[in-house]
């Protein structure tokens, strides 16, 4: 499949009532407007078109359902508003992740690793948005009561894992799927109740925003099973964030590879 027939197939699902559709062949990005909210995103097609070959028509359903339930989250806001605190919620992204609204506006957000940063969403049931700076007076609050308020959300939330084992090594899978599986990574209680339980090494990833992998890495093969579970999670999840996994020790995470490459400049040195 071709970016202009992509476009094509979004079209034809989602009509031309509600939306204006700008396609940018060179950029092979389409910007979908809405008419009546005078509001848009902008898609990637090559990472649609990347998905589609590997799990086809699905990659074609993630899309438009992500589409129609971002607009109608923002009809519903705009007809209703929004103020209650108890919705907002931590989001784990990339360090890539735009840190701009589409119409400007910087989101609110908290420094967390080198490779992830926190940002804020407003829950709307079955999507959510991101605050941004232009949010803060609607819902009559600071920034610092935003992250005060989702880092009590998080702790809400359920942590029930299913366990897995391969070559003597176990792994714990969180996969609630209510768009803040990655989010758990943000509840220090519940990762120190993992620590008790891991009879290895601890290590947390977060390759997309529907899971987070906990694992008690017992042996050198742990490692590389770990970095083909994330790599593969990565690859195939809607939100990507990050296939680097970490070590988690006395609440502090540290990537893998640089524990591996200190542990590398320590033998060059007893040497």
């Amino acid at each position: 499949m071709k970016s202009k027939q992509l476009v094509e197939q979004i079209k034809s699902r989602l009509g031309t009532e509600r939306y204006e559709y700008i396609f940018d062949d060179e950029k092979e990005t389409l910007r979908l407007n809405h008419k009546s909210l005078n509001k848009g995103m902008e898609l990637t097609l090559s990472d649609i078109l990347a998905k589609y070959h590997s799990i086809k028509e699905k990659a074609i359903d993630e899309v438009v359902y992500t589409i129609v339930q971002t607009f109608d989250a923002m009809e519903k806001e705009q007809k209703e508003g929004f103020h209650d605190l108890s919705l907002v919620y931590p989001v784990v992204r990339s360090t890539s992740f735009p840190l701009k609204s589409n119409e400007g506006h910087p989101f609110i957000t908290t420094d967390h690793t080198a490779e992830t940063r926190i940002f804020y969403a407003l829950d709307l049931g079955t999507t959510y948005r991101l605050i941004d700076e232009s949010m803060l007076e609607k819902l009559q609050v600071s920034a610092n009561q935003i992250r005060e308020a989702a880092r009590f959300s998080v702790r809400k939330l359920p942590t029930n894992t299913k366990k897995d084992e391969v070559a003597g090594n176990v792994f714990y899978f969180l996969n609630h799927n209510d768009g803040y599986d990655a989010s758990r990574i943000l509840n220090e209680t519940f990762l120190k109740e993992m620590e008790e339980k891991v009879e290895g090494d601890m290590t947390l990833s977060v390759p997309h925003q529907d899971v987070l992998i906990i694992g008690d890495i017992r042996n050198e093969v742990g490692y590389d099973v770990l970095a083909q579970m994330t790599m593969h999670f990565f690859t195939v999840g809607t939100v990507p964030i990050t296939s680097l996994s970490f070590v988690y020790e006395k609440g502090e995470l540290e990537p893998i590879f640089i524990l591996a490459k200190n542990k590398v400049n320590k033998e060059k040195d007893e040497k």
